[in-house]
Formats: C-alpha cells, structure tokens, sequence
C-alpha cells in the first residue's frame, strides 16, 4: 500500500514538472525578440556620394492574427516568433557626384518573413517610389451581377482607366495586363523571375497610331468584356454599350462564343490563354496591370516566353509541374492592382515595386456580398474640378475595396438581385458628389 502511494505521488509531481516544463516552452516561444533590420540601398543609388535616412515608417503584419504594427524607429522592433510581412518607407537625402542634393522616397517589401530564436534578420531591398506620369487603373469590376433569379450573370465586367496627370495622355499602344498567377496559392517558381518581370496570361492593346486616343486630364478610359446593354439579357445589369473599348476573343469552342459588340470596337487581342473568351476572375484573385511595350507584338510572342516549374504539395504527395505563361518587363509596366479576399490572400504576384498591397470584394471565398461591388481608387481632393487620385503603388491604401461600381452609380441600376435601384453618387465609392 505504502508502495503504490508512492508511485502515485511521483506520478503526480512527473505531471507537474512536466506541466511546468510545457508553459515555460511556450512561455519562451511566445518572448519577444529583438530584431535585426538589413536594409539595402536602391541600386541605381550606388554613385551617390553621401546619404541620410529619416522619417523611416515599418509597417509589420503578423500573417498568423493580422495585426499591424507601426514603427518609427528601427531600434525599437521587438517581435514574438511567427511569420510576418514588412513594409517600409523613409526618406533619402544624397548627394551626388556633381554636390546636387536630393531627397528620395525609397520603400520595401517583403512577405512570409519567419522570426525565430535563430532567425531575427529582416533584410530588406529597397528602391526609389517614382510617382507614375501615365495612366492608372481607376477601378475593376470583376464581381459581375445577379440575375433576379440569384444566379451568377456573366459579362458586364469592366476596367476603368484614368489620367490623373495634369496634360494630355494618348492611350494608343496602352496595354492591359492580367496575371498567370493567383494571390491566394503561392508556390516556389522556378526560375524566380518577379523581381524584374510580371508573369500574364492575358494581353490587350489599345489600338491606333500614336495619337488616335487622346485623354485629357481628369478623363477615363472604359474597356469592358461585352460592350451591349446587359440590361437586356439582365434586368439587374447596366449599360455597357457607350464603352471605349471591348475585349473580343474568336472562340474555338462553338457551344462557347463571345459577342463582338456593334458599337464598341476591339481591343488588339495579343495573347490569352483561353480557347474560348476572357472573363477577369470573378473573386479577383488575380493581378491587372497596365504597360506601354517598346516591341511589337511579333518580336514579343517571339522573345518573351517564360517556362517555369513548381511543386504542388498535398497529403498525398509531392507533384512537380511545369508550365508556361508570358512575361512582361517591371519597366514596361506604368500602374499594377493585385487583389484577393482577406481568408484566402496568400502573396502578391507582382514586384513590391509595383504594388505593396491588395485590393478586395467580399471578405471569404464566393463571398456572396461582392456581387455589384468593385474596386475604386480613392479621391484625394479635385483639382480645378477635376479628381486627383491617390496612387502611392500600395492598392491596400489606394483604393476602396467592396464599394458600389460607379457605373451602377451613374446609371442607377440594380445593387443587389431583387433589383433594389442605387441612389448614391460619389467619386471613388465613398466621397459623394453633392
């Protein structure tokens, strides 16, 4: 008896110790570490001959909770182990060779940084923020609407393009962009090209000469899918019939034709990679861009092909893929918007260069609720009557995600399936034109 009580009662002080033992381990795991900040200077800053940083802003995600945490000062970041995205600005003051001074806004990005007891580094690279002097993506429309029935419609998706520069543009030769991959499955590809090119599946041009397309300052661009009245086929749509342009692709799929619209003309169709016709991703888990290409198109089918590999990794094992898509040089590229939902968002398929964050309709996956929303850029103030909008190449703050699209606005159409008519008016979703 005396036995067996004594057993138990190493039993019980083993459970204890081990008890004590497991919330010391997560007790550690959970101590906050200080962290190493390695920040390189932009490259084409090389040749100057001085440099001081200020005003450094840290943005850091902790990808696991979503919490943003905002730093002024690199020596004060101290992070619990776990994943993490970091965005950073400052301000560069250099000195050239010639004795100019100059001061640069210079940012970072970077995503899927792991802190742990033997890694606290966060390196960074950064580059020079150069405000773009050509046009800009002012809106997408992927959600689409209902029928009355509740039913998915297809077909009045559409993309706004804006000058928001104070001189005349030409969008001859501009050349919409959609990407191969998506921003809610990211894999390993080889070889790793996102640093100098965006990898797309579909490429539209902008016809005409060079100066057939003139857009003042403060007009838009509309490119749509189908340029018709969709109100005829679907009582909750609107009119896309006064579109400025449509993409038309020539189906190989007979019980899949597109509609070539009489009065919107076509878009110069480079490449896509359906058989049958173009719809933009219905969630948005993808990217959309906007480039000016110094090539024609011959040269770059030719030249631009990207062969790439990857993993699929799942219970049942590892698969190795390879596939191919094009490319499109970071330099050739004027404005990109990556967007997603926040339950499935992963990465962004594009250069942080490009874009530091995401836009979104709807919250989860086949969110309902995103039907009739869009994606708008926000309105910083107008300008002799006219929006100027924000564009600092982080769609997360420059654009208004799950808004009312403006043309459901301007044509007071239908905001949900019962047809229920909309009644706003605003400049970017939000802001309302009195």
């Amino acid at each position: 008896m005396i036995k067996k009580f004594y057993i138990l009662a190493l039993m019980s002080v083993a459970l204890i110790l081990w008890s004590c033992d497991d919330k010391l381990s997560d007790v550690a795991s959970s101590t906050s570490l200080p962290v190493h900040l390695n920040i390189t200077m932009p490259a084409d800053l090389e040749s100057a001959v001085g440099g001081e940083i200020s005003d450094e802003v840290f943005e850091i995600k902790n990808v696991t909770t979503g919490r943003v945490t905002t730093y002024t000062s690199r020596n004060d970041i101290n992070l619990k182990p776990g994943l993490y995205d970091v965005s950073y600005e400052a301000l560069l003051e250099i000195t050239d060779e010639n004795g100019n001074v100059s001061s640069k806004n210079i940012q970072a990005f970077t995503q899927g940084v792991e802190i742990s007891a033997d890694n606290s580094t966060i390196n960074l690279v950064t580059y020079v923020f150069v405000p773009t002097d050509d046009f800009i993506i002012s809106e997408v429309f992927f959600a689409g609407t209902l029928r009355p029935t509740g039913n998915q419609y297809y077909g009045d998706d559409y993309v706004k393009i804006y000058n928001n520069t104070d001189h005349v543009l030409y969008a001859d030769g501009l050349t919409f962009l959609e990407s191969k991959f998506t921003t809610t499955q990211k894999y390993n590809y080889r070889p790793n090209v996102m640093a100098s090119a965006f990898t797309v599946q579909a490429i539209y041009t902008i016809p005409g000469s060079g100066t057939d397309y003139p857009v003042q300052p403060g007009e838009e661009l509309l490119i749509c899918d189908t340029g018709i009245d969709h109100r005829v086929a679907n009582e909750n749509s609107f009119d896309l019939s006064h579109a400025h342009f449509e993409w038309f692709d020539v189906s190989t799929s007979p019980s899949h034709l597109d509609i070539d619209s009489p009065t919107v003309p076509n878009l110069d169709k480079w490449y896509c990679y359906t058989l049958s016709f173009f719809l933009l991703h219905n969630r948005g888990f993808k990217a959309w861009a906007l480039a000016r290409i110094p090539v024609d198109k011959e040269e770059y089918l030719a030249n631009y092909l990207y062969r790439y590999n990857y993993e699929i990794i799942v219970e049942a094992g590892t698969y190795p893929m390879s596939q191919q898509a094009y490319k499109m040089p970071n330099e050739w590229i004027v404005d990109a918007v990556n967007c997603s939902v926040e339950a499935e968002y992963a990465w962004n398929v594009t250069h942080s260069s490009l874009d530091r964050g995401y836009a979104y309709c709807g919250t989860m996956d086949h969110d309902k609720t995103r039907y009739f929303h869009s994606v708008r850029r926000k309105m910083l103030y107008l300008k002799d009557g006219r929006p100027v909008l924000k564009d600092t190449n982080n769609s997360s703050d420059d654009f208004n995600s799950h808004v009312i699209a403006s043309e459901i606005e301007r044509q007071g159409t239908a905001i949900d399936y019962l047809g229920s008519k909309c009644t706003q008016l605003t400049w970017d979703g939000v802001a309302p034109i009195n």
